[in-house]
């Protein structure tokens, strides 16, 4: 019931549902074994020592604070039902993991990476176009693989982006995405397809549609063309995106918005990244630093 309830109401994707019951089966595994008849027997010592059994096995803190959020959905959604009378997670402070910050390319990478692929070839044309178009929008590389000749408005400027859980935004996509798209949409993309036909925008041999690992492929090749030493990944122009928007004074709505996140504290990362950068900044500039 739970489960159904992430999909139909919250409308997350298959992935993160199929992640949440992955969680969720690894706990009732663990009530099984303290012999528990149910969920309505699960009070608060018997999460903490879940949590503890846990941390006795090696489970990172990054998984057990990950496991907690779902129980503590799943306990949230019991006790809203009136299934429950208390929440046995409430008060249980979640594993401490650490602040990950993203690998971000700065402006003078990313401008190298974008000028690799030879953009006179018709594969360099399409390369050219997919770069600029995951750093000019900050698209997560399933949106740019799965993007369709329908969702692109050139003349406008902006790109329909289907996102996590169906969920639709509209993004900008600048002015060197759109001169790269023009030129791969009027002569590069027709030589690919050749006689076949396709709603994809980014196109491979025969028409078909260029996969993830086929643009995974395409970064690692030109970062090192490049000479870029840090691993780049599609992810990591998605990064680069949203701190460099920050940088140049856009604010974290608008950034939120960009991105698809549904909570802005997922996108509050990129202000503990640029905070980084301004104190390296004040401690070798400041007198007082």
């Amino acid at each position: 019931m739970y489960i159904n309830q992430l999909t139909v109401e919250k409308g997350l994707a298959s992935n993160s549902v199929q992640a949440y019951a992955s969680d969720l089966n690894f706990f009732t595994d663990f009530i099984d074994s303290c012999h528990l008849e149910g969920l309505c027997q699960v009070d608060t010592a018997v999460i903490l020592k879940y949590l503890i059994s846990m941390q006795k096995k090696g489970l990172s803190s990054r998984t057990r604070a990950r496991r907690l959020v779902a129980l503590r959905g799943l306990f949230g959604f019991l006790k809203k039902e009136g299934l429950i009378k208390q929440d046995p997670t409430a008060g249980i402070d979640l594993p401490k993991t650490g602040l990950k910050l993203p690998v971000v390319l700065n402006r003078r990478e990313v401008e190298r990476l974008l000028n690799c692929p030879d953009r006179k070839t018709v594969r360099g044309c399409r390369d050219a176009a997919m770069l600029e178009l995951a750093y000019g929008s900050g698209l997560r590389v399933s949106e740019l693989v799965n993007c369709r000749m329908r969702q692109i408005d050139l003349e406008a400027g902006f790109i329909r982006v289907s996102g996590k859980g169906e969920r639709q935004r509209i993004v900008p996509m600048g002015r060197k995405a759109q001169e790269s798209l023009t030129d791969y949409l009027s002569w590069a993309r027709p030589r690919l397809l050749a006689k076949y036909r396709s709603e994809s925008l980014f196109v491979a041999r025969a028409g078909r549609p260029m996969s993830r690992q086929g643009f995974w492929k395409l970064i690692k090749k030109y970062a090192a063309r490049a000479g870029i030493s840090s691993k780049v990944t599609p992810h990591g122009l998605r990064h680069s995106f949203a701190t460099h928007l920050l940088e140049g004074g856009a604010d974290l709505r608008s950034v939120q918005a960009m991105l698809g996140h549904v909570d802005i504290a997922t996108t509050q990362i990129y202000t503990h990244l640029t905070q980084q950068q301004l104190i390296r900044a004040h401690r070798k500039y400041h007198p007082r630093g």
